[in-house]
Formats: structure tokens, sequence, C-alpha cells
């Protein structure tokens, strides 16, 4: 009898130790208190506040500068001065002479729309055959020659859009008409010098555009 009363006060006496050095978790609301004021002690410390995380930032559309160009151009094109030396030239037995320059972001024709972040330069040419039998020229092979010597093609999807298909053609004897070129080159090569060269059987012919 005296041994169990030993043993249960033994028991008795470790149960008591424990609960006095185990630590109750504090209820979820003393943890939030815990953790507000924490934050309070660090602003008031000099620390930033804490904040939501931030949001990825949304990928940029590559087709956004397009579009603004295409809206701030609109169909509005860009009239350029004729040099003042506008001489008409020969390519074979068809007179050349310039007629018109206009440089725009964008160009259209029908459903086909067309914008670059470079500029589409517009020749607008007067052509006559002054030859006695017809004579072909080959304008799909015209370029562009800047100060520097650069060359520029024609910008064959801008003469599709604007409805000019076929640059290789042949005039009568006295037939007139007008032609139209479409070239895309960046801004800086638009200046004194730049160059029109057509392609002749009897070798280049170049007509100053500015």
């Amino acid at each position: 009898m005296h041994g169990r009363t030993s043993l249960r006060a033994l028991l008795l006496a470790a149960a008591l130790t424990w609960g006095c050095t185990k630590e109750e978790a504090p209820p979820p609301e003393d943890r939030t208190l815990a953790r507000l004021r924490a934050e309070v002690d660090r602003v008031n410390q000099g620390g930033a506040p804490s904040g939501p995380p931030a949001r990825a930032a949304a990928p940029e559309d590559p087709n956004a500068s397009l579009a603004d160009l295409a809206a701030a151009d609109g169909a509005q094109a860009r009239k350029l001065p004729l040099p003042e030396k506008n001489d008409t030239q020969h390519v074979d037995t068809v007179a050349v002479k310039l007629t018109g320059l206009e440089s725009s972001h964008s160009t259209k024709g029908g459903k086909l729309s067309l914008t670059t972040e470079e500029l589409f330069l517009r020749v607008q040419l007067v052509t006559e055959n002054v030859g006695a039998a017809p004579a072909s020229l080959a304008l799909d092979g015209a370029r562009l020659v800047d100060t520097e010597g650069k060359e520029y093609p024609v910008a064959r999807d801008a003469q599709i859009a604007a409805g000019t298909r076929e640059l290789r053609r042949t005039w009568a004897p006295q037939e007139r008409t007008e032609v139209v070129l479409f070239f895309e080159l960046p801004p800086s090569a638009i200046g004194s010098g730049l160059t029109l060269v057509l392609p002749a059987t009897s070798g280049d012919v170049r007509l100053a555009l500015q």
C-alpha cells in the first residue's frame, strides 16, 4: 500500500512538472495580432510597408507599335517636295518624268493594308514611248540608292496592296501612262541625294528624287 502511494505521488509530481514546462500554443487570433504588431514596429523603425505581391507585367504585344503607327498615320500620306531640277529622262525610247513623292507608314488598296516601322515611299512617274516601235521595260528591277550607296528594291508587298502587280510591260508607240512604284526604307534614307535607278537595255537610268 505504501509502495502504491509513493508511485502515485511520483506520477502526480511528474504530471505537474510537465504541465508547468510545456507552453500552450497561442490561438490563431493571438498569432495574427502578433504579426500586425511586429509589422507596425518594423514600419515605425523606418522599414517600408509590406504590400501584396507584385503582379507580373503583361507580355508586350509585338504588333502594338505597328497598330499605333497605322492609327496615327491613317490614310494620310506626307507629300515630299520634288527636286528643283526635275528633267525628263529616257529609258530606252520611253520618256520618264517624276511627278510625285509621298511617304507613309502604311499603304492600302481594297481589302489589303500594310504597315511598317520604317517608311513606304510612293514614287509617281509619267511615262511615254516616244519611239516608233513598241518598248518593253522591266520596272520590277527598279531600286532606290541613298547617299551611302545602300540600295532598296521595289517593295512587292506594298505594290500588291496598292493594286499594282505587273511591273514588266510593253508600251505601244506614243503610249502615255502613269506608273507608281513603292519602296520601303528607313526615314534616315529619305533626303538629299536619294536616287531612283531604272534598268534599261542601254544601261541604268538615274533620276534624282531629292
